[in-house]
């Protein structure tokens, strides 16, 4: 009797590209991009790497991985560029300076925000505002993931900023007090003054809408 022949089991194809997966692959890409950024605002600047050495106080070789994209800088670091570039930190958002912009530009539509992510200390910042290396006045969403921080060393910046809490809680210090703030509670302070922040919560995100206005040039 003639049997039919078994039919071959189907390999099932596993799906590893998950979200996580996803992300993980392009937090390269946007140090690459925020590298590319701060390397032209410096040329637009003529400035030369030593000259941003010796204001920054960090090593040459340090700024050329960064403007390289092989090393992820704090928030510190940014903003420590940023001042010396006479910039605020909006300037590392979206198109290259280079590229040409709408100064005149109004509205910022949700699905055209621009991201920071600085993957490695758990902050990102979207920018809600037009993005351009001229403006003073900018507002940021900022969120913080469980136990993000921008470190354990105070920084200072230009300008002033202000802030309120969306979601969950932050622990915000400035000079040498240190606040927790839950959803709803709000602050404002020089930026020249010492400051950090951080979510504490080891299960929860933080979100604060966050004012930074420029007020001073390189």
């Amino acid at each position: 009797m003639h049997r039919p022949a078994a039919a071959k089991p189907v390999k099932k194809v596993k799906v590893k590209a998950s979200a996580r997966a996803i992300a993980k692959a392009a937090e390269p890409a946007m140090d690459v991009a925020v590298g590319r950024r701060i390397r032209d605002l410096r040329r637009i600047r003529q400035f030369s790497l030593e000259t941003v050495a010796s204001r920054t106080e960090l090593s040459i070789g340090f700024l050329s991985q960064i403007e390289r994209g092989l090393s992820s800088p704090s928030l510190r670091v940014l903003a420590t560029l940023a001042d010396v570039l006479g910039v605020g930190i909006a300037a590392l958002f979206g198109a290259s300076p280079n590229a040409d912009g709408a100064p005149d530009q109004v509205v910022t539509r949700g699905l055209q925000r621009p991201e920071l992510k600085l993957w490695r200390t758990g902050v990102s910042k979207q920018l809600l505002s037009p993005a351009s290396p001229d403006n003073r006045l900018n507002l940021f969403l900022v969120h913080l993931e469980p136990g993000g921080s921008t470190g354990d060393e105070l920084y200072t910046h230009d300008g002033e900023e202000a802030g309120l809490v969306l979601e969950g809680e932050m622990m915000l210090t400035v000079d040498s007090e240190t606040w927790s703030l839950k959803t709803g509670d709000s602050f404002r302070f020089a930026s020249r003054r010492p400051h950090r922040f951080s979510n504490p919560a080891n299960d929860a995100k933080a979100v604060v809408l966050w004012v930074n206005c420029v007020t001073g040039t390189a």
